[in-house]
């Protein structure tokens, strides 16, 4: 069981709204609030800071009424202006690039940008609702492939090996060293000498604190 959290669902579609609910609430987690538009949204946010009790993440779609293009995300990138500390994760149908790296821009603290069809697989939606809340970063496998492909073209890429590669998008969609390794079928240890290696090649020092994992990805998502 993770650690409970409080989420407020932005939503248009009552079917889906209703459905992420039952998902979080089944899982022990409390969805304080579910709105159907962002000025809701900002507004059920808004009034809830000012009661002093924030929820520790949204989850909103990127489109949602009035003109169904991109209020939610401009939404939610009000918020994390707004409101540092609050958790946002936005689903989408498809993967949209600008929505994506706009999301992305600035604190890499407490973001995620997750494809509609990954809400499926419950265990691993519901994962990324809590790493988000916690602070943490949820990108989905999709959107990491696109981003990157196109960050390829930067030469701060250059220095990376394909392997190394392979595992900073891993770790962009939020995995552990474990969970990497199962992945590529290797061992826990070089894992961690692909990710020590990664930071080094992008002048990440120690210093810069356990976000590291989040920076080495955004680093190019900013170029």
């Amino acid at each position: 069981m993770e650690d409970r959290v409080r989420v407020v669902i932005a939503e248009d579609s009552v079917l889906l709204r209703e459905g992420l609910t039952r998902l979080l609430t089944d899982r022990g987690h409390e969805v304080v609030a579910g709105v159907g538009d962002a000025e809701a949204l900002v507004k059920t946010i808004t009034e809830l800071h000012a009661e002093q009790a924030l929820p520790d993440v949204v989850v909103a779609d990127v489109r949602m009424p009035p003109t169904h293009t991109d209020e939610g995300v401009r939404a939610a990138v009000q918020l994390r202006r707004t409101h540092p500390g609050l958790g946002v994760l936005v689903l989408s149908q498809y993967v949209e690039e600008r929505y994506a790296t706009e999301l992305l821009a600035g604190s890499s603290r407490g973001v995620g940008y997750l494809l509609k069809d990954r809400v499926a697989e419950v265990r691993e939606f519901v994962d990324a609702v809590v790493r988000v809340a916690e602070g943490g970063t949820a990108l989905d496998p999709e959107v990491v492939a696109q981003l990157l492909g196109r960050s390829r073209k930067q030469d701060v890429l250059a220095g990376l090996t394909p392997r190394e590669r392979e595992v900073l998008g891993l770790m962009a969609e939020g995995r552990t060293n474990s969970a990497i390794a199962k992945q590529l079928v290797v061992s826990d240890g070089a894992v961690e000498k692909h990710v020590s290696n990664i930071f080094l090649k992008l002048g990440l020092s120690p210093s810069e604190g356990d976000h590291r994992r989040v920076l080495a990805v955004l680093t190019y998502l900013n170029s």
